[in-house]
């Protein structure tokens, strides 16, 4: 079992890169922007993204 860091979220989400089928990821991230950021460092810039927060979805809007 791995330790998470307690400001760690994990975001899910997909990512096209040109026109080959979307990969779905997983990333563990302290904010959305963090998350952005790995991402662009994995698959580059300019990519069509599709990410959310599990648990910040599932929330009640006010």
């Amino acid at each position: 079992m791995t330790a998470e860091c307690p400001l760690s979220r994990e975001y899910v989400g997909i990512i096209w890169i040109g026109d080959r089928p979307g990969i779905r990821f997983c990333i563990l991230a302290a904010s959305f922007g963090d998350a952005k950021a790995l991402l662009a460092e994995e698959y580059g810039e300019g990519h069509v993204i599709s990410m959310w927060n599990e648990k910040a979805a599932s929330r009640p809007r006010e």
